[in-house]
């Protein structure tokens, strides 16, 4: 049974890529008399020499050259290894962060969060809740590794995106105004009229105000949850500004009508192009695996 160590692996392969032993030794930071010691013991245990050394630089023989391959890879394979158990002690002992605006039954972050923190009780978990901008400011800052935000203006190329809903706007209003029996109610046809909208820091919200940019209208009152902006619009307080999903809310004090913007709520999963712990890493395909099919 062949009795080959890892070392002589490595001090074969550094003699094949330097041409001689004592600049093998040099790099490997050993004394050059071991190294060439341990290479002929690995030539006795195969029965095959190795290295040719009878001209000025050393280079493998023929059954070398394939024996060096093959040690490639054998300490490319030890390699990956240890990248797995610094993995798996990163998950131990890491910090996992995590940022979220509003996102009503999409995605259920603090709930994925949970069994992350369950699944893996050493490491530090972290969840912040702010408007889309600061936490895109946070990620680039390193100060959250992945967030949930919106996106109706598109995402910057420094981040890494996975949709996790989209879609377009409706107005609700009551059913005597003027609007109630328009196609569609265009940005300017709000313009001074009492807005019922989503909260700052809401997908919806950022499209609404991407949306009427140049338009002044006033927000009358806000909230986060779109049915009860849909009672507020009912009680007289102003047009509400609802996901297109609520479309078909119909009543006999309320009527929706599409909104003509050229803008989607968007609500996405980012986070920064490039390594990050392993802690992180997990979290993040965590979150990716729980958005909707």
């Amino acid at each position: 049974m062949l009795a080959v160590q890892l070392h002589q692996l490595e001090y074969l392969v550094a003699v094949a890529d330097e041409g001689g032993f004592t600049r093998a030794a040099e790099r490997l930071r050993v004394a050059q008399p071991g190294v060439s010691a341990q290479v002929r013991k690995l030539e006795r245990e195969l029965g095959h020499e190795l290295l040719d050394r009878s001209g000025p630089r050393v280079r493998p023989t023929p059954v070398g050259t394939e024996v060096v391959a093959a040690a490639r890879r054998a300490l490319d394979a030890v390699a990956g290894v240890t990248r797995v158990v610094e993995d798996l002690d990163g998950l131990l002992r890491g910090e996992a962060r995590v940022g979220m605006v509003t996102s009503g039954p999409f995605l259920d972050v603090p709930g994925v969060l949970a069994e992350f923190a369950a699944m893996y009780p050493g490491v530090t978990c972290t969840l912040v809740e702010a408007g889309s901008g600061r936490l895109v400011t946070m990620l680039r800052e390193g100060r959250v590794d992945v967030a949930l935000i919106g996106a109706a203006g598109g995402v910057a190329d420094d981040l890494v995106a996975r949709t996790v809903t989209e879609e377009s706007l409706v107005v609700a209003v009551p059913s005597g105004d003027p609007l109630a029996t328009a196609a569609s109610v265009a940005p300017r046809d709000l313009a001074g009229r009492d807005v019922v909208a989503p909260s700052e820091g809401n997908a919806l919200r950022e499209a609404f105000d991407l949306a009427c940019a140049d338009v002044p209208v006033r927000i009358a009152c806000a909230a986060s949850d779109p049915t009860v902006l849909a009672r507020l619009a009912a009680r007289g307080l102003g047009v509400a500004v609802l996901p297109a999903s609520l479309s078909a809310l119909r009543s006999e004090e309320l009527v929706t009508v599409p909104f003509a913007a050229d803008v989607r709520a968007r609500l996405v999963l980012a986070w920064p192009r490039g390594s990050v712990g392993p802690a992180a890493a997990a979290l993040t395909r965590a979150l990716v695996a729980a958005v909707p099919g």
